[in-house]
């Protein structure tokens, strides 16, 4: 009896289940962008999809002049990425699927702002634009 009640739910619960679908959304083709100009520099990204591969481009140039391009592509390859920069510190070099190509002078030790520590905005510390960096620590751009 027990058996057969189990079998019953179990039917039920699969019957009610073949009702419901979640809808399935597929990749779709985008495109987006946007630059950001004022007297600390500039900002800018572009990216397109076309719901299997993408590729993009973003970067930055602050006051001083330093500046950053990134271009990527995402598709079956993997990941990919051309680094091109000036910023202190950099070499050209190639780790892992990126491709860095950097104009920087080579020297000893780094950029050194107000505050004589590291390539920082006044008072910032490590290396990072404009302060701390991505997210406050390490590298980056658009720190605290």
């Amino acid at each position: 009896m027990i058996s057969q009640a189990f079998v019953l739910a179990a039917l039920a619960v699969s019957a009610f289940a073949s009702l419901y679908h979640e809808p399935i959304h597929h990749p779709q083709p985008f495109k987006f962008g946007y630059s950001v100009k004022d007297k600390h520099g500039e900002q800018h990204r572009e990216e397109v999809g076309d719901g299997k591969n993408v590729k993009g481009s973003y970067g930055f140039t602050d006051a001083r002049g330093i500046h950053r391009q990134v271009n990527y592509v995402a598709d079956h390859g993997g990941f990919r990425a051309e680094v091109k920069t000036n910023e202190p510190g950099t070499a050209n070099q190639n780790p892992a699927a990126v491709h860095i190509i950097s104009n920087a002078p080579y020297g000893h030790g780094g950029y050194a702002s107000d505050a004589g520590l590291g390539y920082a905005g006044v008072g910032g510390v490590g290396y990072g634009y404009a302060g701390l960096g991505a997210a406050g620590l390490g590298y980056g751009y658009g720190g605290l």
